[in-house]
């Protein structure tokens, strides 16, 4: 899979693709002896299949560990969050996707504001679209948001 192309609505559809009503495996099976592949080919297929047949287990553990967290440090997870959309923001399929579902949301409520949030017009030269590809989320540079969600994290 490209993960450089992959937009938020192909993750969210594979998502709703997998079964998660499957109960969890057994905790000796889960936690049992690993041992540790020779080739990245078996390292890549055996960590597909790990993740997919132990998927509620995994699940189920991610839940607990952000509980965890939430309980210790709030903070600390608000700011993780906010990390993790400053470097998301670095797709650009990411930040065009994010970029139009905000956009969208304000027309419901501002359309004079969810004008303003159109990104500027590309140049042309000579007929053609500038080679220089900017990428805008809500009329902004990325880097301004990139910036603003890593100052607030």
């Amino acid at each position: 899979m490209d993960w450089g192309n992959v937009t938020a609505e192909d993750l969210i559809g594979a998502l709703k693709e997998i079964d998660w009503t499957s109960p969890p495996r057994p905790l000796n099976e889960f936690l049992s002896k690993f041992t540790i592949p020779r080739s990245y080919s078996k390292w890549s297929s055996r960590l597909k299949c790990n993740l997919y047949y132990y998927r509620t287990n995994y699940f189920i553990l991610i839940l607990l560990i952000l509980g965890v967290a939430c309980i210790l440090r709030p903070l600390a997870i608000l700011a993780t969050a906010l990390s993790a959309l400053a470097i998301a923001f670095f797709n650009d399929s990411f930040a065009a996707s994010f970029s139009e579902k905000v956009t969208r949301t304000v027309r419901k409520f501002s359309p004079r504001l969810a004008a303003k949030m159109r990104p500027p017009h590309m140049p042309v030269i000579r007929g053609r679209p500038s080679a220089k590809k900017s990428v805008y989320i809500c009329g902004q540079p990325r880097l301004l948001f990139v910036l603003l969600f890593s100052a607030g994290s």
